[in-house]
């Protein structure tokens, strides 16, 4: 009886879906993250890429926990094969900062009201791409700083100077996420809700 029950439990119809969901959630999750990958290691203009847009919307998507480990694994591929070379010390703090950007993702995700229209969705993904872009910028800035302080570097001058270094790149930074998230973030998240068979948003 136990054995026909548990039998019974497992090709339950509810089960066979929620295993068909997750099996189809995490095909998509891989081929998300080779995408991303291989879009990061394209030569392309400093500073502007779509490994935080994609990694906020897998935020959005798959939650906090999925966001952050998505953006830490593009990172650390990145930091050995990016063709502006090895990553080095540099790559915790690029897999820091990209994690953050899934964080913010699914964040938003738990916060946004049942009901949003689309002009006010791609408003704020917009700003939350500008935030990204600071705040992972400034993340990776500090970890220049901490390799010129590893040089011999005083630390004061060493942070000023990556910081001051990096501002015209974070500015790019900041404008090409500013519209990369607020064009591309509603039809994106709407996409993959739609081959989930998830709620759309908007």
């Amino acid at each position: 009886m136990v054995a026909k029950g548990l039998y019974g439990w497992i090709i339950h119809p509810t089960f066979m879906r929620f295993r068909s969901f997750n099996t189809r959630k995490l095909a998509l999750f891989s081929i998300l993250a080779a995408l991303c990958v291989a879009i990061q290691l394209t030569p392309r203009p400093p500073n502007v890429e779509f490994t935080s847009f994609l990694t906020f919307t897998i935020g959005v998507v798959y939650g906090v926990l999925g966001g952050a480990f998505f953006g830490c694994f593009v990172m650390f591929i990145n930091g050995f094969l990016s063709p502006y070379g090895f990553a080095g010390l540099n790559m915790p703090f690029q897999m820091f900062g990209m994690a953050i950007a899934g964080i913010v993702g699914g964040a938003y995700r738990r916060l946004m009201p049942g009901q949003i229209d689309s002009a006010r969705f791609c408003t704020e993904t917009a700003i939350a791409g500008a935030v990204i872009a600071l705040i992972f910028d400034l993340v990776t800035n500090v970890g220049v700083g901490f390799q010129l302080v590893l040089a011999g570097t005083n630390f004061a001058l060493a942070m000023l100077t990556a910081i001051a270094y990096g501002i015209f790149f974070s500015i790019i930074h900041i404008l090409s996420n500013t519209v990369v998230f607020g064009i591309l973030t509603l039809p994106s998240i709407n996409t993959l809700n739609n081959l989930l068979g998830c709620k759309k948003i908007g």
